[in-house]
């Protein structure tokens, strides 16, 4: 749910430079999303309001035969997705993929300071409105890049957000792999947090005034009735959850793991735990983003024909 990384860097200008009045356009909540661009348009990210992560958001790059979809990476809530991937985008970058990075839900006016520099954050809009925004990315990257399909990976919200665009949007089509770092699958307490908020309800408001992705990630709410009205997972598409016994958000841990069974055409599902291959992980809720050993269990997750032993790191 929250992924509450350090500010970075102030706004920095992206790989596109150019917005048409279309796209700005498309960007506006709530529009229908635009037919696929050229691969020769300048194509503004969804939300362009941070600066790129390192390796991200080159909308000149072609996918190699090795690596054929395009990553879109999604961050969580209260992030973005220059803090969110300063360190998996530029490996994957390394590794030859082709990335790409969003910023979605944000509100206007509410930015976080680290050090010392105003940032906006994302992740705060309704889910259900954030989802309509990834999939109008995805249909950018792919109309950028000719490929048929992207793979997935997101953080908190940002790996729970992209299986209601699969459920509900049609994403299943266009969408190879679901990669999941701390997914609010089905919800979260909190750690009891959230059933306290029926005896503070003026408190409870404000947060979610300000955030209504935080109220749709709270168990029982609307937002997870309807997600669980639904299988956890749709067929055609690959997952992998990553989890950490030490989560201490999106609890409990096990909440986060996804059932891909259903019969024939059933979902892959890969529920992996950071402890099981690196007992002395001491990796919590932000840090899976950031640990070599998840590291290592995502570029597996993209290229399992090519996993290697995970070991910690």
């Amino acid at each position: 749910m929250l992924a509450g990384t350090p500010a970075g860097a102030a706004r920095a200008a992206d790989a596109t430079p150019t917005a048409t009045a279309a796209a700005a356009s498309d960007r506006a909540a709530g529009a229908p999303a635009a037919a696929a661009p050229a691969a020769t348009t300048e194509l503004p990210p969804d939300g362009d309001t941070v600066a790129s992560p390192p390796g991200a958001n080159d909308w000149t790059c072609r996918p190699s035969a090795a690596h054929p979809n395009p990553v879109v990476l999604v961050h969580g809530t209260f992030a973005n997705r220059y803090e969110n991937w300063l360190v998996l985008s530029p490996l994957l970058k390394s590794l030859g993929y082709c990335v790409f990075a969003l910023d979605y839900g944000t509100v206007p006016g509410i930015t976080s300071s680290g050090s010392g520099l105003l940032l906006p954050i994302g992740g705060l809009g309704p889910v259900a409105d954030s989802a309509v925004q990834l999939g109008r990315f995805v249909d950018l990257v792919r109309g950028a890049t000719g490929a048929a399909e992207v793979d997935l990976v997101g953080h908190s919200q940002g790996g729970m957000l992209p299986n209601y665009y699969l459920k509900f949007l049609g994403g299943a089509a266009k969408v190879g792999k679901l990669v999941a770092l701390a997914p609010s699958n089905h919800g979260t307490t909190l750690d009891g947090i959230t059933n306290l908020a029926p005896y503070f309800p003026r408190v409870a408001e404000l947060i979610y005034t300000a955030c209504a992705a935080c109220r749709d990630q709270a168990v029982g709410s609307d937002f997870n009735r309807r997600m669980a009205s639904r299988p956890d997972t749709v067929p055609g598409v690959r997952y992998t959850v990553i989890s950490t016994v030490y989560d201490e958000v999106v609890t409990p841990y096990r909440s986060q793991f996804l059932d891909g069974a259903g019969g024939a055409g059933a979902a892959a599902v890969d529920n992996e735990v950071v402890q099981a291959h690196c007992p002395l992980s001491l990796a919590e809720h932000v840090a899976v983003a950031f640990a070599p050993t998840v590291l290592h269990l995502v570029t597996n997750a993209l290229d399992p024909a090519h996993a290697t032993p995970v070991l910690c790191g």
